[in-house]
């Protein structure tokens, strides 16, 4: 039987090879991307993989191993021990990493990408950090980097392709007396999503997270786009396995026969699928799916992946045919005997009810762990996605019950009566658009209310272009600095005052002790200003009346605009005041690309720290980093999810157009013209595609609000028109390839289709 199969699947007739032609099309287009979407999660992975030598001063095995080392307490060892220092810089609100070494010993362990390590005024630069660095002007960039270019960091050592990265060469001496630099003796080389105690790339719970929700909502409208190709032509499948049936053929030849077809054209399209991956796998390299862009060769699938992809799409594919000829299996006069489906009943909705009342439950009870969380929201989503699929068909009859009560026109009542009468049939077509729509209306609410809620200015536009700089390692429990650098060097200032565009200068110092306050809020200082640098700044407040130095509580992070604030006084001079440490160099500028880079040069080269100096404008920026990586992931949803949908929507429609091409010619043959069998095939689809798709959207919207309230206590915001205009683009290319398959209708149902054979 599987020989009979094979033949009847390839040497059919003209009818036969077009059907597994188009099965195999749309099966390759499924495919394909379901292997971009693999090859993308796999991507995020070794990317992520590819910051694990930036944490080496982080992770506390690395620095407990170099402390133990023989070699740094002198005796003979395998490596020799190294200071190291990651810290992140800033350039017009781009991210630098650096990392400063400093070498004990000439054998050194090796980061990837480095040919050897270096030394004591030797660094190394990212090609796109070294270009960068040429077209710049030395005092804004190239000074940060004192000493000699010894080469070009290698694409092992990059995150991404243009990621801007230093690996430069200092003297132990110079590196151990900055804060955070730690003695190691390896390079580590843990993923930062397998490792606890790293800062740098991407922990694994967000991993899991990010990568979860894309991978569900883009695989699900595949799976329905390849389920909806092996279905075609099931209905002449029928009458001719039905007739086997009648000449003697078991329910189990029968099944072997349809599985092989089914197979045969699956195992084609697989082949074929591997096509438009190869075909998009650069522009996808390009498209920055965690906020960098990929190398081209970090899209790779394994082994295991290419496995299961090739044999559970034909394998999915046989057990399709097997549902779908069910009723031939049963008996030889299923075909012809065929009656009216029962109606669906109304507990397809439960589903969908269960979805939302566990979102509604975590109102009341939420999970305490982020596993917990994970895996409470992603069952309730997936109810909610599985329960609009089932109640789909139960809403599209009654809503044609309803509307064949209250319409006498002939065109109109012949669709919602073929609707009544199977609206499974005819919430199929739709059922991937109003999916997508439901994935795009729940990821848009939730990105957008997040972005709205996390991205406003705290402190307002004025506190944008004001540089600042961090040596408190954080607050103590009173309120006070944790550590501060040295005082001030008389150059430091008078450097800053004389670059163009400068407006002002403001010197943080240690209280030494908390005092209690009460201005805008804050009850307790911890820090001490000069008025007139205070002044000179402005955005942060002034003095009261008569005071030459001011207690100040820590507000230099621009979350509330101080501006009007009025500090009370401190008991110390001016030139007291300027002898202390410093915490914060606050450096207000005219906004200009020159005058805050030259000002960041200048002090980081006087205080550099893990953390360099960056406007308040540009830390805004990198606090809304993770939102903008959910935002793109949600770019990638939508653009993805839609265009599978319309191929799962023009395949249902023509499929149903050849499943009925004999009815249609025998109504034209009685007299029914032409336009009105298209106005039946056009009804046919729109009235539950604009229905459920309402239903959709609305139960997408309330997952998102129910979804916000409960994780993050956030209301979702009003959604902006470019998210009505995507609905409407949408929607209005759903009725366009409708229109696409109208031409068919005219020479699917001429006279000789309705002739008896």
């Amino acid at each position: 039987m599987i020989r009979l199969g094979l033949r009847l699947a390839v040497s059919g007739g003209r009818e036969a090879l077009a059907r597994l032609a188009v099965t195999a099309a749309a099966v390759a287009i499924g495919v394909g991307l379901l292997l971009t979407t693999l090859a993308a999660v796999n991507a995020v992975h070794t990317q992520n993989t590819r910051y694990a030598w930036f944490n080496t001063g982080f992770t506390s095995a690395v620095r407990e191993a170099a402390g133990e080392s023989p070699a740094a307490s002198g005796a003979t060892g395998p490596v020799d021990p190294m200071w190291w220092l990651t810290r992140r810089d800033t350039f017009q609100g781009r991210e630098i990493g650096r990392v400063d070494v400093a070498l004990t010993g000439p054998r050194a362990a090796l980061p990837p990408g480095v040919p050897r390590m270096p030394a004591a005024g030797e660094y190394y630069l990212s090609p796109a950090l070294a270009e960068l660095v040429d077209r710049t002007p030395a005092a804004q960039l190239g000074d940060r980097f004192p000493g000699q270019r010894i080469g070009i960091l290698g694409k092992d050592a990059l995150p991404a392709p243009d990621s801007l990265v230093a690996l430069v060469g200092r003297s132990p001496e110079d590196l151990r007396a900055l804060p955070g630099a730690a003695l190691v003796d390896q390079v580590a080389a843990v993923s930062p999503d397998r490792c606890d105690d790293c800062v740098v790339g991407i922990k694994s719970s967000g991993t899991e997270l990010i990568l979860t929700v894309a991978t569900g909502a883009l695989v699900f409208p595949v799976l329905i786009l390849i389920g909806t190709a092996t279905r075609l032509t099931a209905t002449q499948r029928e009458r001719r396995f039905a007739a086997m049936r009648l000449v003697g053929a078991t329910p189990r030849q029968v099944s072997v026969v349809s599985a092989v077809e089914a197979t045969a054209a699956a195992a084609a399209g697989v082949l074929l699928g591997f096509l438009p991956f190869l075909a998009v796998r650069g522009r996808v390299a390009e498209m920055s799916l965690s906020g960098d862009r990929f190398f081209t060769s970090d899209l790779a699938l394994t082994p295991w992946q290419i496995a299961a992809v090739a044999v559970g799409v034909p394998a999915a594919a046989a057990v399709a045919a097997r549902i779908a000829l069910r009723r031939v299996r049963i008996s030889p006069l299923g075909v012809s005997r065929r009656v009216t489906p029962k109606p669906p009943r109304a507990w397809r909705v439960v589903p969908l009810v269960a979805g939302l009342a566990e979102l509604v439950l975590f109102l009341l009870w939420h999970p305490s762990t982020v596993q917990g969380q994970t895996r409470g929201y992603l069952s309730a989503f997936g109810l909610i996605m599985l329960g609009l699929v089932l109640s789909g068909p139960w809403l599209t009859g009654r809503a044609a019950a309803l509307l064949a009560r209250r319409t006498q026109r002939p065109a109109t009542l012949i669709a919602v009566r073929r609707l009544a009468d199977n609206p499974t049939a005819g919430f199929r077509a739709v059922s991937g658009l109003v999916l997508a729509l439901l994935v795009m209306s729940a990821t848009i609410g939730i990105i957008g209310t997040m972005t709205a809620e996390r991205g406003r200015p705290p402190g307002g536009p004025q506190y944008e272009h004001v540089l600042t700089n961090f040596l408190s390692n954080g607050y103590s429990d009173e309120g006070g600095p944790v550590s501060a650098g040295r005082p001030a060097p008389p150059e430091l200032l008078a450097g800053l005052h004389a670059l163009p565009g400068v407006t002002g200068t403001l010197l943080v110092h240690p209280a030494g002790r908390t005092v209690p306050i009460q201005v805008d809020g804050e009850t307790r200082a911890g820090e001490v200003a000069d008025c007139r640098e205070l002044a000179a700044v402005r955005v942060f407040g002034r003095c009261a009346p008569g005071a030459e130095t001011a207690y100040v509580a820590s507000v230099w992070s621009g979350f509330r605009d101080n501006s009007g604030s009025v500090w009370p006084a401190a008991p110390y001079s001016a030139a007291r005041a300027a002898a202390l440490p410093v915490v914060n160099v606050i450096v207000a500028t005219d906004g200009s690309q020159a005058a805050v880079e030259r000002a960041r040069t200048l002090v980081d080269t006087a205080y550099p720290a893990i953390r360099q100096s960056m406007t308040l404008a540009e830390g805004m920026r990198l606090s809304e980093s993770e939102l903008r990586g959910y935002q793109q992931l949600a770019n990638v949803v939508i653009l993805a999810t839609f265009p599978i949908a319309g191929c799962s929507l023009a395949v249902s429609v023509a499929a149903a157009l050849g499943e009925r091409k004999r009815p249609f010619s025998l109504l034209r043959l009685t007299g029914v013209p032409l336009g009105m069998l298209r106005r039946v095939v056009v009804l046919e689809s729109a009235v539950p595609l604009v229905l459920v798709s309402a239903v959709a959207i609305g139960v997408g919207l309330l997952a998102a609000d129910l979804f916000l309230r409960s994780q993050l206590r956030y209301s979702l915001h009003a959604l902006g028109g470019g998210y009505y205009l995507t609905v409407a683009a949408g929607l209005a290319a759903a009725l366009a390839i409708i229109g696409s398959t109208l031409p068919l209708l005219r020479r699917i149902t001429g006279p000789e289709t309705a002739r008896n054979e």
